[in-house]
């Protein structure tokens, strides 16, 4: 059932709205820690690289998808703030046909690539059969991964961020089960993991959809709304593509920044595999930050409240600094006992210890610039973040990463103020858009005039 979150307490909507997303990404990160985690407890360093660079590549197809489907989360969104029902409806069939057809491109082009995918990852030749088989049997599960993520936009986008949450949580448990049951006890290795991942996420969709049917709403999609329409197509990419195409340059970033360490041997690639998995926890808050300002400021847009936008980017901007500061402190402390739960090689320790201690300030800054990218894409500017985070990765963390690499060849802690330097160069240009599209409302006095 759709829900209205363009009235009461603003602070109050933007926590108990996001708590769900930050469990759900919880969830959903734990998919990757899971099989790194387990590989880690029967299998050697070799495995724990493959699984670390294929899931690395999955995760920057995941976020790829979740980036698209954002464009159904958008105006899903506007449409319930405006009571638009039938224009929520038809967002709803022409989202589930665009996203259907492109993971049956998508699943037949990825299958065929998996061998020149291992090599452009400049993959340890001792974990290169690892990883290929990984791929290969996630590639093959891309339709279910698709399937869950719009399935959880169109929800998200009718103002329900609990579901998706329940979906998320029955594939994990499933996958963690799995895991042990074909690594722990059939012996398997790399595929193991990726099969336990793929079957998982069968489970969850098919959770998803006996909840869909079960589910009363007044958006009801009729036949006519799964024919593509211009209009709704326009809208759909227009806020997506940028979104998918800033989440994918970001990813490209890390992958360039990982392949940078897999040439300086496997401990080093190891070592990133680690960090960048518990990282990925780290950054929880600010994802689910991101994805609750666009939401729910869609919404408030949508009903002509702005104000109430701007709102939702201040307290969700405070709530993603304040816990960056705390994990900023908490991992100068502990980097070296956090990378030691995924491996008990003393060099990958030290290693990963000193990427996280550089790597780990990125949660403070990259909180700002999320905030204000699901601000801008509510907005139906996205591509206000596709061009501050392609410039901070052209500019920024792929050459600080590389030079880092050249000039500190034994140590990963200057390669790891990368990112966190291209977060600040991202924020700069956000916070200036603000205060630029702030100017030219106040002098025009019409914000709506300017909501693309």
């Amino acid at each position: 059932m759709e829900k209205n979150l363009t009235t009461g307490s603003v602070f109050k909507t933007v926590v108990y709205f996001s708590l769900p997303y930050l469990l759900s990404y919880f969830l959903q990160t734990l998919y990757g820690m899971a099989d790194l985690f387990i590989i880690g407890q029967f299998r050697g360093v070799a495995s724990t690289t493959a699984v670390a660079i294929g899931s690395q590549v999955m995760h920057m197809l995941t976020v790829m998808i979740v980036g698209l489907a954002m464009g159904a989360t958008v105006m899903i969104g506007r449409a319930v703030g405006g009571m638009d029902h039938r224009g929520a409806a038809r967002a709803v069939g022409n989202t589930v046909t665009l996203f259907m057809a492109l993971s049956v491109v998508l699943t037949a082009a990825l299958l065929a690539s998996v061998g020149p995918i291992v090599r452009a990852m400049s993959t340890p030749p001792e974990a290169a059969a690892g990883a290929a088989a990984y791929l290969a049997i996630c590639f093959a599960g891309v339709p279910f991964i698709t399937a869950y993520n719009i399935i959880s936009s169109i929800f998200r986008g009718m103002g329900d961020s609990k579901s998706p949450m329940y979906f998320v949580a029955v594939a994990c448990a499933a996958n963690v089960g799995l895991d042990y049951l074909f690594i722990g006890g059939f012996g398997m290795d790399a595929e193991g993991a990726a099969l336990a991942t793929t079957l998982s996420q069968a489970v969850s969709v098919a959770v998803a959809l006996a909840v869909v049917r079960r589910r009363k709403t007044q958006i009801r999609p009729a036949r006519a709304d799964f024919r593509p329409e211009r209009k709704t197509m326009a809208g759909l990419l227009k806020i997506g593509v940028p979104v998918s195409l800033q989440d994918g340059f970001i990813q490209i970033a890390f992958i360039v920044i990982t392949v940078i360490a897999n040439r300086r041997g496997l401990n080093d690639a190891a070592a990133v595999g680690i960090v960048e998995k518990i990282i990925s926890v780290l950054f929880l808050v600010p994802s689910s930050m991101l994805s609750a300002v666009s939401a729910l400021s869609a919404q408030n847009f949508g009903a002509g409240k702005p104000e109430r936008a701007r709102l939702t980017l201040k307290y969700a901007a405070a709530i993603a600094v304040g816990w960056g500061v705390a994990a900023t402190a908490a991992m100068q402390l502990y980097a070296d006992g956090a990378v030691a739960l995924f491996s008990d090689a003393a060099a990958v320790i030290t290693l990963g210890g000193q990427y996280m201690r550089g790597y780990v300030w990125d949660c403070i800054f990259a909180g700002i610039h999320f905030c204000f990218s699901g601000y801008f894409c509510a907005r139906g500017l996205s591509v206000v973040s596709f061009i501050h985070n392609s410039l901070s990765m052209a500019c920024v963390r792929v050459p600080l990463s590389y030079l880092a690499s050249v000039y500190f060849p034994y140590t990963l802690f200057p390669m790891g103020l990368a990112s966190p330097a291209g977060s600040v160069f991202s924020a700069a240009i956000c916070a200036g858009v603000y205060l630029w599209l702030e100017r030219r409302e106040r002098r025009s006095g019409d914000l709506s005039a300017h909501i693309g």
